[in-house]
């Protein structure tokens, strides 16, 4: 059994980064927010668009993402600052909920400049208790790995995505959990995928989130062309979405659907689990973020850059220009595998030695070039 050096948090998961976490509940929070990340060495805010007049499964979603970063285990504790006091305290009570530290800071009544005070004074003392833990060695079983592709070409569907696939087989075989999703990017390869589903209940589950997706689109009249597959898609030679279909669900590998998951849902099972996610890129890294990947594979055939505030990012291509070109964004080019200089078992084996070394806080070149892209994934109108 492989091993990784990582960090144990208070409800026993096991994180592969040691952040304090800045969060801001709303958009208004956002630059109080960025103030104190500033001020602190060791903190991460997470600005966003959104949270203010949000409601139903659209706010529920935002505080489900929000409540999900600070749950993941590479946060060791939180600050949460809001416009409202009330608000506020329920993101902070499903992170407690993990038994790490969290406080809030509200706004109203304080102003900006005693609110930056008193969260910089509170995130002072976490980074300082977070600079005391110290990294254990742990098995893979204790991982939690995601998977993504993006501005996928030829090469992706050839060798990257197996490559992860290959990887994520590997993983499950020693009691990890994996997660891949989405689910707009499945189109034409939605009978593949239900069929790997373990139950009936699980495939309907599944069918329900895709069909969910599809009314969707023919409900506003859309033609996905250009996004599904995507003008670089195209460039990289994909000329159907039933093509990167089947090149990007490579990625989930051989292994039984073992829970199929909603937006940010965490996982209840090990092994393969699917999660409804946009295809994305920042939205998807963030929905698995929140539901408490601590790793994340990701491909790319043209060169995607994007990263993640928490969840470190291993960027892959086979494609020779792009890992040439994009040089500084790219963890692993196998592009050999391609030029038979060695087969996919032993591409397999190169991307699952760097996932081992990110685990044990070798730096990602997302995290070297401070990519911290975090995406909310709206659902409808705000009121």
């Amino acid at each position: 059994m492989s091993v990784f050096r990582g960090y144990e948090r208070e409800n026993g998961r096991i994180g592969t980064r040691n952040h304090v976490l800045i969060i801001p509940l709303d958009d208004l929070s956002n630059s109080a927010s960025l103030a104190v990340e500033n001020n602190v060495f060791g903190t991460r805010a997470i600005p966003h668009p959104y949270g203010r007049l949000q409601f139903g499964r659209d706010l529920d979603l935002t505080f489900k993402t929000l409540a999900g970063m600070g749950r993941n285990p590479n946060v060791a504790s939180a600050v949460v600052i809001g416009i409202e006091d009330q608000w506020t305290q329920q993101i902070a009570d499903s992170i407690a909920e993990t038994g790490k530290r969290v406080e809030t800071v509200s706004i109203e009544g304080n102003g900006d400049y005693k609110t930056i005070e008193k969260a910089s004074r509170l995130a002072r003392d976490m980074v300082r208790d977070a600079s005391d833990k110290r990294r254990k060695e742990f098995d893979v079983s204790n991982l939690v790995v995601s998977t993504k592709c993006g501005e996928s070409d030829t090469t992706s569907g050839l060798a990257s995505n197996p490559t992860v696939g290959v990887v994520f087989d590997r993983l499950v075989d020693e009691g990890a959990t994996v997660i891949f999703g989405e689910t707009s990017e499945l189109t034409g390869a939605e009978s593949y995928v239900a069929r790997k589903c373990a139950t009936q209940e699980l495939r309907d589950k599944f069918q329900k989130i895709f069909d969910d997706y599809q009314n969707d689109i023919v409900k506003e009249g859309a033609d996905l062309l250009g996004s599904q597959p995507t003008k670089g898609n195209i460039k990289g030679g994909l000329s159907t979405i039933e093509e990167k279909a089947f090149g990007n669900i490579q990625k989930a590998g051989t292994k039984p659907i073992l829970g199929v998951l909603d937006y940010a849902e965490e996982p209840k099972v090990k092994g393969l689990n699917y999660m409804n996610t946009s295809s994305a890129a920042a939205e998807a890294v963030t929905l698995f973020s929140a539901a408490g990947a601590v790793v994340h594979l990701f491909t790319t055939g043209q060169g995607n850059i994007v990263g993640n505030p928490i969840e470190p990012v291993i960027k892959t291509t086979a494609n020779p220009n792009t890992a040439r070109t994009m040089s500084e964004h790219i963890d692993l080019d196998i592009s050999g595998l391609l030029r038979f200089e060695f087969d996919l078992k032993e591409a397999g084996n190169r991307l699952y030695n760097v996932m081992l070394k990110t685990a044990s806080g070798t730096l990602t070149a997302n995290e070297i070039l401070k990519h911290h892209e975090f995406a909310l994934t709206k659902l409808y109108i705000s009121a």
